[in-house]
């Protein structure tokens, strides 16, 4: 086994895209940003005064969403799969010394979105944005997503 280069991960990466990565598609096709006020809305998160760690992003937190309804992907296994694969990594713009959510974290994520009403508006856009960039977006087949 080689030694490691400075490189690596970037040369990986590069043979990812190569290979026709489908979450860097949706980093170009979709502007996540546009989603951080419907987001923020119905998460409703008090400003921190109180102290405690704050919480993740929530636009990263829904673009995991995407991840775990593109792959069907049970919580504790898209825990697994954001800390293993690159290509997820690279999705979501963290970096391998970044600090991960896990299971709980996005469950507990989930589930205020449920409550709030918030989780059908937001994967309806999420489609229509697909579907005006030319994709069909035949993963969501249901209603709501399956979680």
């Amino acid at each position: 086994m080689t030694q490691s280069g400075f490189f690596d991960v970037e040369e990986r990466l590069a043979r990812l895209s190569g290979l026709g990565d489908q979450l860097e598609a949706f980093s170009r096709t979709v502007d996540f940003e546009v989603f951080r006020p419907e987001l923020n809305k119905a998460l409703a998160y008090s400003d921190g005064r109180k102290g405690g760690r704050p919480p993740f992003d929530p636009v990263l937190m829904f673009k995991i969403l995407v991840i775990q309804t593109l792959n069907n992907l049970s919580d504790e296994r898209t825990e697994y799969l954001i800390n293993d694969r690159l290509s997820f990594m690279r999705f979501l713009g963290l970096g391998l010394s970044d600090r991960m959510p896990d299971a709980k974290t996005v469950w507990l994520f989930r589930e205020r979105l449920t409550q709030a009403g918030a989780i059908d508006v937001l994967f309806n856009r999420f489609d229509a944005t697909l579907r005006h960039a030319g994709y069909l977006p035949m993963w969501r087949v249901l209603k709501t997503p399956w979680f």
